[in-house]
C-alpha cells in the first residue's frame, strides 16, 4: 500500500506527517510587499488593449471566418503568456526589494551579534595539511568567520593564552588584527574551559551570543560540559592534519630522592610511541652540563611506551641542569625534555644531648667527608637554627620539653628528619607526648631481655642498594635494653629493621614534608650495639639525612598560572627573586615560613631552564616543559564529534564541505539563504520572455 503524505503551512514552514523542511521564508523589508499591487497594471493593459476589436480587410471573404477563429485563439494564446510574463516579471522585482531569505533556525538572529572565535593554538596545531601548518588554516577560517558579520557587530578572539586583552569585545578591524598576531603558545586549555571563558564575557551582554571553537580536536584535551547559558550556540569547526607519527619523552624522574655527588645516580626516562606504527631506531641521549652522551637506540611498539635508566655520576656539588632527548620527525616539540636539581656539597647533622656527645657519632662523622656533625647539649638550645640541619638527633633524651617539642614538630612539618634514640631512664609521658604530636607510635615500659634483629628492609631507600643481595654475613644491631612500641596502624609505620620475632627495633613515620626516625633502645653501646655495627649506622645515617618524603621537582610543566616553591633566602625586603632564561622577569613572591612562593603567571613560554636569582646572584636553576597533552596527536574525527555532541543541541559542527565556503555558511545560517539575486535573476528572464513574445511571435 502506497504511503500518504500530507502537506501543511505552519507559520511559512512546510511540514508533513513524516518530516519537516527546517526552512522558513521571511523577508528583510516586508512593506515593499504592498507594490503586488503593481500587478493590476498588466492586467488593465491586457483588458483594455489586447481585447481591442480591429478592423481586418480581405478581398476574398470566402475563408473569413475560419481564418477569423484561428487568429482568434492564436492572439489569445499570446496576450496570455505576455500577460503572465509581465505579472511574474513585477513580482520578482517585487519580492527583489522585499529582500526574502531562508532561516534554518525557528528564530531569526536581528540585531547586534556577539561573536566569540577561538582559534586553537597549541603546538599540535604545528601539524599541517598539504604542507599547510593547521595554525594558518585555522587563522584564515578565524579571518572568514569574522568577515562574514557586521561592523557593527562586537567580537572577541580567544586562544590557549587566555590574554587578558582578549576577554573584551573589539570591532571588526581589531579582530581581524588579534588573528593576525595569533602564534603558537605553549599554554593548553580544554575545550570545554575555552567555552567557560567565551561564556565569562558574553555572560552579561545583550544580543545574539555565538561561539566558534576552531581546533584539531584533540581527544587528550576535548570534554564538552553543561554549557551555562542556553541562549549561547557553539559552533565545531574541525581542522585536522594528514597523519604523522609522534614520539615524545614524556618524563624523568629520579630513582633517589635527591642526587648524590660520586655516586651512580639513576635516571629513569620514559619515552612513549603515540602512533599506530612501530618507532624504529630512536636515538635517546642526555646532555649534562654541556656534553652530549649517547643512551642507546630503542625501538618502541605502536601505542606503547619504555621506561629507560640512564647512570648519572655526579662530580661536582651545586645546581645543575640536563636535557634528554630523542631523534623524532616532524613533531619535534615534545623531543626534549629539561631537569634541574641541587647537588648538596655538606651534609648537616646535629645531635642533642642529655649526658654529653656520643662519641662513636662523632667518630662516624668525622670519617665521612662532607659529612659535619654538631652537638648541642639539651639546656643550650639554639632553635632559629634547626633549619639549618639536615638531619636531628635526639640522642638518649630522657624528656622531651613542650617548647623542644613544638620546635621539632614545626621542623619536621617543614621537610626535616628527626632520628630519635630514647633514654635509658625515658620519662614515657613526656617523651610519648612528643611521639604522639609527630605521629610516630609511642613507647611502652622498658624491658631488660637480649633481642637480636632478625631482618633489614632493603627496598626502603635508607638500606636500598646498600648490601650484596642474601648477604648472609651481615651483622645486625643487638640489644639488651629496649622499649617495645605500640603498633598504631593509623600511623603508617614503616619497619626498617625488624627482631627476629617480627617486632619493631627502628621505624619510620611521615609528617606532612618530613619525617620520623625511631630506634626503641637507647644509642649507649652498653645497651644497644648498633653503633659498633658500622655496616648497618653508617649508611643508615648517610641515607636518613639525605632521605625526602616528597621528592624534590626535576621539571615543571608550562602553563598560565605557574606557582613554584623554593627556599626563602631573602632577608630583608629590599632585595626580590628575578627569573632569568630567554627572557628576564620578576615573579610574584609570597614568603611562607621558611619557604617562597613564585608566582610565574604565564611569563613562561619557552621550553628550557632558568636561573633564579636574589641580589643578582644565582640561587637556583628550574627547568621548564611543554605540556605533553598535546604529544598525544589522536583527534575527533567529523563523525566521531557528531556522536560526542549527540544529545546537545547548542553544539553544533560545521561539516568540511561546508567550510569551502565559510563566511557563506555562516551568513546563510545566522541570517538565512538569500533569495534577492535570484528574484531579479528570475524578473530578467520574465522580462527577456516578454521581448521574445512580443517580437517574434506576430499576431
Amino acid at each position: 500500500m502506497n504511503k500518504t503524505t500530507k502537506f501543511y503551512v505552519l507559520k511559512g514552514r512546510f511540514c508533513s506527517n513524516t518530516s519537516i523542511f527546517a526552512a522558513d521564508m521571511q523577508f528583510l523589508y516586508p512593506t515593499f510587499l504592498w507594490a503586488l499591487a503593481l500587478i493590476a497594471i498588466p492586467i488593465i493593459i491586457h483588458l483594455f488593449y489586447f481585447r481591442r476589436f480591429k478592423k481586418v480587410y480581405f478581398t476574398n471573404v470566402k475563408y473569413l471566418k475560419e481564418i477569423k477563429e484561428e487568429t482568434s485563439n492564436r492572439n489569445k494564446l499570446r496576450n496570455l503568456l505576455v500577460l503572465l510574463s509581465r505579472i511574474f516579471a513585477i513580482i520578482c522585482i517585487v519580492l527583489a526589494f522585499a529582500q526574502p531569505f531562508l532561516t534554518h533556525d525557528s528564530r531569526v538572529k536581528e540585531g547586534i551579534n556577539i561573536v566569540s572565535v577561538f582559534v586553537d593554538n597549541s603546538y599540535s596545531m604545528t601539524t599541517a595539511y598539504e604542507d599547510i601548518p593547521l595554525l594558518d588554516i585555522a587563522k584564515e577560517k578565524a579571518r572568514d568567520i569574522i568577515r562574514a558579520y557586521s561592523d557593527s557587530d562586537r567580537f572577541q578572539v580567544l586562544t590557549h593564552a587566555f590574554e587578558g586583552r582578549h576577554q573584551r569585545l573589539v570591532s571588526r578591524d581589531d579582530a581581524l588584527s588579534y588573528i593576525d598576531e595569533i602564534d603558537y603558545t605553549p599554554f593548553v586549555q580544554s575545550i570545554e574551559s575555552a567555552v567557560n571563558r567565551q561564556y565569562q564575557l558574553l555572560e552579561n551582554e545583550s544580543g545574539n551570543k555565538i561561539s566558534y571553537i576552531i581546533s584539531d580536536f584533540q581527544k587528550s584535551i576535548t570534554q564538552f560540559g553543561t554549557i551555562r547559558d542556553s541562549l549561547l550556540e557553539v559552533n565545531l569547526i574541525p581542522v585536522q592534519a594528514s597523519r604523522f607519527n609522534n614520539v615524545s619523552v614524556d618524563s624523568v624522574w629520579l630513582d633517589g630522592p635527591v642526587p648524590l655527588k660520586n655516586q651512580v645516580n639513576k635516571l629513569l626516562v620514559k619515552v612513549s610511541n603515540h602512533s599506530n606504527a612501530a618507532a624504529e631506531q630512536i636515538r635517546i641521549g642526555i646532555n649534562i652540563e654541556g656534553q652530549e652522551k649517547p643512551v642507546g637506540i630503542r625501538d618502541i611498539a605502536a601505542r606503547s611506551s619504555i621506561t629507560d635508566t640512564i647512570p648519572v655520576t655526579l662530580t661536582r656539588t651545586g645546581w645543575q641542569s640536563a636535557v634528554i632527548s630523542a631523534t623524532d620527525y616532524p613533531v619535534q616539540f615534545d623531543d626534549k625534555y629539561f631537569i634541574s636539581y641541587f647537588v648538596s656539597d655538606s651534609i648537616k647533622a646535629l645531635s642533642i644531648n642529655e649526658s654529653g656527645p656520643n662519641r662513636y657519632l662523632n667518630a662516624l662523622f668525622d670519617g665521612i667527608s662532607g659529612f659535619t656533625l654538631q652537638n648541642q647539649p639539651i639546656s643550650q638550645l639554639n632553635y632559629q637554627s634547626f633549619p639549618a640541619y639536615d638531619l636531628i638527633i635526639l640522642n638518649d633524651l630522657n624528656s622531651v620539653s613542650s617548647g623542644l617539642a613544638t620546635e621539632l614538630g614545626q621542623y619536621i612539618r617543614a621537610g626535616g628528619k628527626v632520628l630519635v634514640f630514647p633514654g635509658p631512664k625515658a620519662d614515657l609521658t613526656s617523651v610519648n607526648a612528643f611521639l604522639s604530636n609527630v605521629n610516630a607510635n609511642t613507647l611502652n615500659p622498658a624491658v631488660t631481655s637480649r633481642k637480636e634483629a632478625g631482618s633489614i628492609n632493603t627496598a626502603e631507600f635508607i638500606f636500598s642498594e646498600v648490601y650484596i643481595p642474601k648477604n648472609t654475613n651481615l651483622k645486625l644491631p643487638v640489644t639488651q635494653y629496649s622499649y617495645p612500641l605500640s603498633r598504631s596502624q593509623s600511623r603508617g609505620e614503616e619497619v626498617l629493621i625488624a627482631y627476629r620475632d617480627g617486632s619493631p627495633f627502628l621505624a619510620k613515620y611521615l609528617l606532612e614534608d618530613g619525617q620520623v626516625f625511631l630506634c626503641n633502645a637507647p644509642l649507649n653501646a652498653d645497651v644497644n650495639d648498633l653503633v659498633l655495627n658500622a655496616e648497618v649506622f653508617v649508611p643508615m645515617l648517610y641515607k636518613m639525612a639525605v632521605s625526602r618524603s616528597r621528592k624534590d621537582a626535576l621539571a615543571y610543566t608550562i602553563t598560565n598560572k605557574m606557582v613554584i616553591e623554593t627556599e626563602n633566602k631573602r632577608r630583608t625586603g629590599d632585595y626580590v627573586y628575578v627569573m632569568r632564561g630567554r627572557e628576564e622577569f620578576i615573579p610574584g613572591q609570597q614568603a611562607a615560613g621558611s619557604k617562597m612562593l613564585l608566582d610565574l603567571g604565564s611569563q613562561i613560554k619557552e621550553a628550557g631552564v632558568y636561573d633564579l636569582l636574589l641580589d643578582e646572584k644565582p640561587v637556583g636553576k628550574y627547568a621548564f616543559n611543554y605540556d605533553r597533552r598535546e604529544s598525544a596527536l589522536d583527534c575527533y574525527s567529523e563523525n566521531e564529534l557528531v556522536q560526542l555532541v549527540a544529545g546537545n543541541p547548542q553544539l553544533k559542527i560545521i561539516s568540511k564541505a561546508a567550510q569551502a565556503g565559510l563566511t557563506g555558511t555562516i551568513s546563510d545560517k545566522d541570517k538565512g539563504i538569500l533569495l534577492w539575486k535570484w528574484f531579479v535573476i528570475a524578473a530578467l528572464i520574465f522580462l527577456a520572455l516578454e521581448i521574445v513574445l512580443l517580437r517574434f511571435w506576430k499576431s
